[in-house]
């Protein structure tokens, strides 16, 4: 067996698809550790506690947990594998000492697990593979890891053989120690003879681990050579270094609901997971630290920095340097066990905390007793679906505003943007958002009415037109005088509007010239169509002025009548904004997506092979904004969840027939 497990808490996060059972397995770890006595159906019983993740039957958040086994202090990061909410967990993730994939045994779904391999290997975190679920697995392992090779970096090492009894999973066989067993539903597995008839494939098994780790082995590559077999400690000292140093990818298979694999799973991570002191010097910290992840505002404590400690020892009230340049002091440290939290004086190396009172630090942020760690890169996902939202009790407008703001502070991938009167709420998908309304709602108690955000319509103009505006009025005393004549012209898609004035003998004082440009601008905000006008040119020609009654206001209203006449007169036509995509998706469901753009009056632009992903494809396309709605979660339901897309605004488009005459007849009934 493998030498002495390293010391210091240590971190492993769980990644993966949605729906591989990466709750599940935390809580079999934890119920294998004997830390809980039992398991929840679908991970619901310290897991996915939150009402929004029951009810949605998935995480929804990372959860955090910890278990001690055989002497060893493990804690679990427990990470969203939707792309709706993947983003609460990656800063978690980065700091991790090691991670699981969590992968079906399907391998039609071999896909799935490609964006959390690629994150892994880009960030040069160590992991493993484990196929969970593998009591319904029908096809072979061999295939499984075939199809998934290609999307890791480094070599996946096979250290288990399945053992069948007709088309059922019942056993495995430890390749490295040359061991098999068989499944036993709740307990331990059962040492048994290896059976005769897998004892090739056994062999094969075992030839190609020692091939792989001989690679990175000099020496047992000579005594492979010699046709020496390596004893099991050096195997495993090498599995050690292979997954510590990114040279190999282990794998391992099991089913966590049953609870196969698990104790094997444990032993493993015991002794094979980098140390803290690993990740430490992989993330650059020289100096007594803690890295903040996320902060929460859900609990009954309030306020709370998610972190994990690296370096040495950390105690309550210990004041630590700050990004900003000031110090910080720590309040109160709890350990984190699902929804529960529990107090301690002192948090270890290695140990994930919940801070109290660290006001002003926010997630993504170091802590340091000395020079600060460089920042950890995290790529944040587009956020492609926006609602705009309204208190359904005008009272609530404070209210809605505070449970926004810390909405947002603890959710990296929430935005809050504002347009006129219209408060936006935008996120990454249409799931993420209807999560945020429940735990608004929840959380706070404030309920919202939501829809799709107003588009941003646009018009212009064909002709060129002459028009007079004057503004007289006179009620006793001073009155109001104003005279202008002006011309109007289309410009060039995206110029935007152009004043200029060609006013001879002094037909208009140069003090009233800046209020005729007021008043034109002030029509343009409304035409004809209703929406706002571009790309107009306004010369200001001629006019005349009264020199008691002439005034700012005067001629600025004037100004405003003259426009608001030359553009009823200038053939207004509608723009639509269209936006520049770019999708990403497997190739399974290229033909899929370019159908979807097409369907939605969109135009191709290109498409290629995706760079440094195998299998997957870039599409490029502009689509009308207004054809955006839905098309996340119809390349998500199309892809099974891996497409995803990003947008940018990219020019307006003039929009003619039915459709423009529908948006017109809505935007009338509108107030103004």
């Amino acid at each position: 067996m493998p030498g002495e497990p390293t010391q210091g808490s240590r971190v492993v996060a769980l990644v993966g698809p949605a729906g591989a059972g990466k709750t599940s397995l935390a809580e079999a770890l934890l119920f294998a550790a004997g830390t809980i006595d039992r398991q929840g159906t679908n991970g619901a019983t310290i897991g996915d506690a939150s009402p929004e993740a029951r009810a949605r039957g998935g995480s929804t958040e990372l959860n955090l947990l910890h278990f001690d086994y055989l002497g060893q202090s493990f804690g679990i990061i427990d990470a969203p594998g939707s792309v709706g909410f993947a983003a609460d967990g990656a800063r978690a993730i980065a700091v991790a000492d090691m991670a699981i994939v969590v992968v079906d045994p399907d391998p039609a779904r071999a896909a799935l697990a490609a964006p959390a391999l690629r994150m892994l290997d880009e960030q040069g975190i160590p992991h493993f593979l484990f196929v969970n679920r593998i009591d319904q697995a029908h096809g072979r392992i061999r295939d499984l890891l075939e199809a998934l090779q290609p999307m890791s970096v480094s070599p996946l090492i096979a250290r288990q053989i399945p053992i069948r009894e007709g088309d059922k999973v019942t056993g495995f066989i430890d390749v490295a120690l040359e061991r098999a067993f068989h499944y036993e539903p709740g307990k331990a597995s059962t040492r048994i003879a290896i059976p005769g008839d897998i004892a090739p494939r056994e062999a094969e098994a075992r030839t190609q681990l020692l091939e792989q780790l001989a690679d990175h082995d000099d020496a047992l590559l000579e005594a492979l050579l010699s046709d020496q077999q390596p004893e099991a400690a050096t195997i495993f000292a090498d599995l050690a270094r292979e997954t510590g140093d990114n040279l190999g990818v282990s794998v391992l298979f099991g089913s966590a609901t049953s609870g196969w694999g698990i104790r094997r799973l444990l032993k493993a991570l015991r002794h094979e997971a980098p140390s803290p002191a690993q990740t430490a010097r992989r993330l650059d910290v020289i100096a007594p630290s803690l890295f903040t992840f996320k902060v929460s505002h859900g609990g009954a404590v309030g306020r709370l920095a998610l972190a994990r400690i690296l370096g040495r020892d950390i105690a309550e009230g210990a004041e630590l340097n700050t990004a900003s340049g000031g110090r910080a002091r720590l309040g109160a440290l709890f350990h984190v066990q699902g929804e529960k939290t529990a107090k301690t004086a002192q948090g270890r190396c290695g140990d994930l905390v919940a801070v109290a009172k660290l006001d002003g630090v926010k997630g993504g942020d170091w802590l340091s007793t000395g020079v600060l760690p460089p920042s950890v890169y995290v790529e944040q996902p587009a956020r492609n679906c926006a609602l705009a939202i309204e208190p359904v009790d005008r009272k609530d407008d404070v209210k809605l505003s505070t449970a926004l703001a810390r909405l947002v502070e603890e959710d990296s991938s929430l935005t809050i943007e504002q347009d006129g009167h219209e408060m936006r709420l935008r996120g990454v998908n249409d799931e993420h958002l209807k999560t945020v309304l429940a735990r608004l709602k929840r959380r706070y108690g404030v309920e919202v009415k939501s829809r799709p955000p107003s588009i941003g319509y646009r018009e212009s103009i064909r002709r060129s037109v002459t028009q007079h505006g004057r503004h007289k009025k006179q009620s006793g005393g001073h009155g109001q005088f104003g005279d202008v004549v002006i011309e109007i012209a289309p410009l060039a898609r995206g110029e935007g509007f152009r004043f200029a004035e060609k006013i001879s003998g002094g037909a208009i004082p140069k003090q009233w010239i800046p209020a005729v440009e007021h008043g034109v601008r002030e029509a343009l905000v409304r035409g004809p169509l209703g929406f706002t006008v571009v790309d107009v040119a306004v010369t200001l020609t001629d006019g005349s002025y009264h020199s008691v009654d002439s005034s700012e206001l005067a001629f600025r209203t004037a100004g405003r009548i003259a426009m608001s006449g030359a553009l009823a007169q200038a053939a207004a036509h509608l723009l639509e904004p269209v936006q520049r995509l770019t999708i990403v998706t497997p190739g399974a469901s290229t033909s899929k997506a370019s159908s979807a753009v097409a369907s939605r009056r969109g135009q191709m632009l290109g498409m290629a092979p995706r760079d440094g992903w195998d299998g997957w494809d870039r599409i490029d396309a502009l689509i009308p904004e207004s054809e955006l709605d839905g098309l996340e979660a119809e390349l998500r339901s199309l892809s099974h969840g891996l497409a995803t897309y990003e947008a940018a605004f990219d020019h307006l488009a003039e929009l003619n027939g039915p459709l423009a005459e529908k948006v017109v007849r809505d935007r009338v009934t509108e107030p103004v």
